[in-house]
């Protein structure tokens, strides 16, 4: 049997009556490419919150890499090898592209939140920094205020703000949200680009960055998960093609 790194069990959660999650069981394999999609309002990013640790379940446990993380705070679950980039770009906007990533690195490290004067002396964050924006094309850029950068740009930073802790899990929240269709392909290029390299689990509302990016997809709706497998399965299903990803021929 295949090795399990992140595995939820009837994960629950309620907001007043509503039952935002309702006994959400998952699992991820390392190196996997795990989609996530479903309707707005489906409990998409609720379920992500739970992963790393923003919102804690009323019931249903979440293990990463055998250890029992239900109750762990997500900083303490960054630790351990969660990162995540957020559905609205999370950055630093006064700071410059590359001490943005220098800030994450820090931060992981569990070092001082200071940051302003120890990342400047620090040229070991500063040549870790460097290399992940020359991966993400980036270097370019590094100098500048973030501020600045174009929207789809700041969406790379934000991911090189999560891979820069060498994290075990990747938790991707609407990377193509916002971008236009040139910006979606190159960002579509860059995650294919990091499959096998990272276990991704990819929220995303864009079905074709979705069919051409998973190994498997689940669809959730009001909280539940309705359906699971592999692409083909999820893209065949007349159910799944009815309500969550509409009737067209190109699905």
């Amino acid at each position: 049997m295949a090795e399990v790194i992140l595995q939820t069990e009837k994960l629950k959660l309620h907001f007043g009556g509503l039952a935002a999650t309702d006994d959400v069981d998952f699992s991820i394999e390392p190196g996997e490419l795990v989609a996530i999609i479903g309707p707005n309002g489906a409990g998409k990013t609720t379920f992500v919150n739970l992963i790393s640790g923003s919102y804690f379940p009323d019931d249903g446990t979440i293990m990463l890499r055998g250890d029992d993380v239900t109750r762990v705070p997500a900083f303490a679950r960054s630790w351990r090898g969660l990162a995540r980039s957020f559905q609205i770009t999370s950055i630093f906007p006064e700071f410059s592209v590359l001490e943005n990533v220098a800030i994450a690195a820090q931060a992981h490290a569990g070092h001082s939140f200071r940051f302003w004067k120890p990342v400047a002396r620090d040229a070991a964050l500063h040549e870790e920094a460097m290399r992940m924006l020359v991966e993400l094309g980036l270097e370019s850029h590094a100098y500048r205020p973030a501020a600045i950068l174009a929207h789809g740009e700041k969406r790379l930073l934000e991911i090189a703000m999560a891979l820069v802790s060498k994290p075990q899990v990747v938790l991707l929240d609407e990377p193509t949200a916002g971008l236009g269709s040139d910006e979606t392909r190159r960002m579509s290029e860059f995650i294919g680009g990091l499959k096998g390299k990272f276990t991704i689990l990819l929220i995303e509302h864009d079905m074709e960055v979705v069919f051409a990016l998973a190994d498997r997809i689940f669809v959730l709706a009001m909280g539940a998960v309705v359906a699971s497998g592999l692409p083909e399965r999820i893209r065949n299903d007349p159910s799944v093609r009815l309500a969550y990803l509409g009737d067209e021929e190109d699905v």
